[in-house]
């Protein structure tokens, strides 16, 4: 299967693990995915940039192509392979805190649908409002209905990314879809579809 592997600068992971030109490492597929049991790769090098800050956090990723023989996912954010090879390292899409925040805002929608909310997610999406208020607003009013409905963590995490900074943004964003595709799991047994979403997210900066 064709994926994307992330490494750091020296074109290393976990432990020391090196990779490069048609290198290949294999692992049992056993225990958790986020365990020494299953090497981690991306089906997409979008998701790869969105999810780095909450995953391995690398400063200045290398990006490569891979093939890979999947074991397990984790409801499309990541996969864990039990072989993996990087055939040729890739120039890695640059996605702005804009960008970013329209992909936290995207997800969410997939699982909150509170009037107030989607009129201020589309809002900001449209370039109509994007004010501090405005954010603020949507994230203390779906925090207080977290309670109630959990996908509405989901929103109010969406709502923060629209008024943090930079960094703040990439990984609220990255935790917003996180998130939501936990929700929409344990609401409907279903999967977001976090590659369409991320291209959708990409389309217009405004």
């Amino acid at each position: 299967m064709k994926l994307i592997k992330l490494t750091d600068a020296n074109g290393r992971t976990y432990g020391g693990c090196q990779w490069g030109e048609n290198v290949e490492h294999t692992a049992p597929g056993t225990g958790e995915l986020c365990g020494p049991g299953y090497i981690h790769a991306y089906t997409d090098s979008l998701l790869a940039v969105l999810f780095n800050v909450i995953h391995a956090d690398f400063q200045n990723p290398l990006g490569w192509d891979a093939d890979g023989d999947v074991g397990r996912e984790d409801r499309g954010l990541k996969v864990g392979c039990t072989r993996l090879k990087t055939i040729k390292q890739i120039e890695l899409p640059v996605i702005t805190t804009t960008q970013r925040v329209r992909f936290a805002i995207l997800c969410a929608l997939e699982v909150y649908n509170e009037p107030s909310f989607v009129r201020w997610a589309n809002d900001w999406l449209s370039g109509k409002d994007r004010s501090s208020e405005a954010a603020r607003a949507a994230a203390r009013a779906a925090a207080r209905a977290a309670g109630a409905a959990r996908a509405a963590e989901w929103a109010a995490r969406a709502a923060g990314a629209a008024r943090a900074a930079e960094w703040g943004a990439a990984e609220a964003a990255a935790r917003a879809a996180r998130a939501a595709g936990a929700a929409r799991a344990a609401g409907t047994g279903k999967t977001i579809d976090l590659i369409a979403i991320a291209h959708q997210a990409m389309e217009t900066e405004k």
